[in-house]
């Protein structure tokens, strides 16, 4: 569970507790906006294996949030590091791969400075859309071109 949520830039893993039995999570922790503890539940939702979501989470207040505290993909960015093309592909897959709705398997992912091209059968128009939509949350990248066929 963790992992998938490292693999997403608009939710920040670090600071969010996983509780995992028989099924069950419950999510606890800070998010800096309602918007991120929604997204945090929707990606633990996605997760094989999970049958409920408990999303316990807090809004950090904007006092918190001017005090300096930073995701993990933020302290990325600001680091200037590049995330290399090789490892994007990566991210990019293992996301697909981990979200029950999309299949790694029959998708094609290319990345040339960060902008990745996807390529392969979708089952359907919904499908093509959320891979676009997981894959422009990977760290890294900087544009998705979505070639897949329906």
């Amino acid at each position: 569970m963790k992992s998938t949520l490292f693999f997403h830039r608009n939710v920040n893993a670090s600071a969010t507790e996983v509780l995992a039995q028989d099924g069950n999570i419950t999510l606890r922790g800070e998010a800096a906006s309602d918007a991120q503890k929604d997204l945090t539940g929707e990606y633990a939702k996605d997760v094989e294996g999970v049958k409920q979501v408990k999303n316990e989470m807090t809004v950090a207040s904007a006092a918190a949030m001017k005090s300096g505290k930073t995701s993990v993909g933020e302290k990325i960015d600001a680091m200037g590091e590049a995330i290399d093309d090789a490892s994007i592909t990566g991210l990019v897959k293992t996301t697909l791969l981990y979200h029950r709705s999309t299949s790694a398997l029959k998708t094609t992912v290319e990345t040339k400075d960060g902008v990745v091209t996807l390529g392969g059968k979708a089952k359907n128009a919904a499908e093509r859309d959320l891979a676009t939509k997981l894959v422009s949350d990977v760290h890294g990248v900087k544009k998705v071109v979505n070639n897949m066929t329906v």
